[in-house]
């Protein structure tokens, strides 16, 4: 594969035409895969190291390109890089600056690589640090969960079966149902983290390249277990967003449970917990309100992320091998349950640390229902069995 040639497409030769403004627009995605700039630089200097160990090009335009590089990551973070949708996404954007950089040697860069085997490389790399950012918050949540337990081992509760008192429970037993949903996402997470360890890196466009490249170079670097074995499912395979957008449903669904259980218990008909005026809001009417309203939002937003889930295997179920423009929205998707997961995690979390258990009513409650009578009966069984 020869250089590229800066302002021209790589497939300018064959295609003459000017691209219609209309198809331009909607097939840009720069203003949702430009979040890949990091790793999409990160592979890049990766790939050029491995272009020059095996001699495919000279050291000096492998110390110019990965200058280049870096000088574009700088732009951007200090936000003087231009994202221009003229280019499409966010590699062809950065090909065209280390163009306007340091010249037509920019085109090395794309030696023995597609764009196919490029975007997966930078969504895996992106994937991997999505999914440490979640078990993370996770791992947080699960301590406060525990810390109020540890205050609550003696608080006595009704426990509910079709919301009707059903038998007398701590209510740290309640709560800590809650760290066992939360370690089964934290380990979903996981999991999707280690299906990340596979390098697509190399498998070019569908068959690879005739370069003689070195993928466990690559893979040794980027830090992944090894390279993927086949390449016509390298570059068609979504298993692995498919897979983050289920565990972020799961976690989802667990968060609007206990959003859910909250939102009752501050009610007036139970008043089993009182919040902090940091997580409620009033009303434009009424003075006397103080509602939930962190909690609702983080009930609402697990419907926007089922609907990328469901958008995601929509997508999927009737692609052919191998690579399709259709697959393009699997960065949207996951962006967008990426942030409303995230956030939704971090104002659990705030609620978590500003809830107030109302030990008294609690107790009260648990005096109604006559929530002892299953241990009543099993003692008339178990000590008047013989009379």
């Amino acid at each position: 594969m020869g250089k590229v040639r800066k302002n021209k497409s790589v497939w300018g030769s064959r295609i003459t035409n000017k691209t219609s403004y209309n198809f331009k627009k909607f097939g840009a995605s720069i203003d949702v895969d430009k979040r890949l700039f990091r790793e999409d630089i990160e592979a890049s200097i990766v790939h050029v190291e491995m272009l020059c160990k095996q001699k495919i090009i000279t050291l000096r335009i492998k110390n110019k390109i990965i200058w280049g590089l870096k000088k574009i990551s700088n732009e951007i973070k200090k936000k003087k890089f231009h994202f221009n949708s003229r280019y499409e996404d966010i590699h062809m954007n950065i090909e065209n600056r280390l163009f306007e950089i340091i010249g037509e040697d920019a085109g090395y860069l794309h030696t023995a690589r597609s764009r196919n085997d490029q975007v997966i490389t930078d969504f895996k790399l992106w994937l991997r640090k999505a999914n440490k950012e979640i078990i993370k918050s996770l791992t947080t949540t699960i301590k406060i969960i525990i810390n109020n337990s540890e205050k609550h081992v003696y608080t006595v509760m009704p426990g509910f079966t079709h919301l009707k008192n059903a038998q007398p429970i701590s209510l740290a037993h309640y709560l800590l149902a809650y760290v066992e949903m939360f370690n089964r996402d934290k380990k979903r997470f996981q999991n999707n983290f280690l299906d990340l360890m596979e390098n697509p890196l190399g498998v070019g466009a569908i068959s690879g390249t005739s370069f003689n490249i070195d993928r466990n170079y690559t893979s040794k670097k980027l830090k992944f277990t090894k390279p993927t074995r086949n390449s016509i499912d390298t570059i068609s395979d979504r298993d692995f967003v498919v897979d983050f957008l289920h565990a972020s449903s799961l976690c989802s669904m667990h968060i609007s449970r206990i959003s859910e259980e909250f939102i009752i218990w501050n009610s007036e008909a139970f008043n089993l917990i009182s919040l902090n005026d940091k997580i409620v809001t009033g009303s434009s009417i009424m003075p006397q309100k103080k509602n939930p309203d962190p909690l609702e939002l983080i009930r609402g937003k697990t419907g926007a992320i089922y609907g990328n889930l469901f958008s995601m295997f929509t997508v999927l179920k009737g692609l052919p091998l191998s690579y399709f423009k259709d697959l393009q929205d699997d960065k949207k998707f996951v962006f967008d349950t990426f942030d409303q997961l995230k956030n939704s995690i971090l104002v659990l979390n705030d609620v978590l640390k500003n809830v107030l258990f109302n030990k008294k009513e609690m107790k009260n409650l648990a005096e109604k229902g006559y929530i002892t009578s299953t241990d009543f009966a099993d003692y008339l069984v178990r000590e008047l069995k013989n009379y």
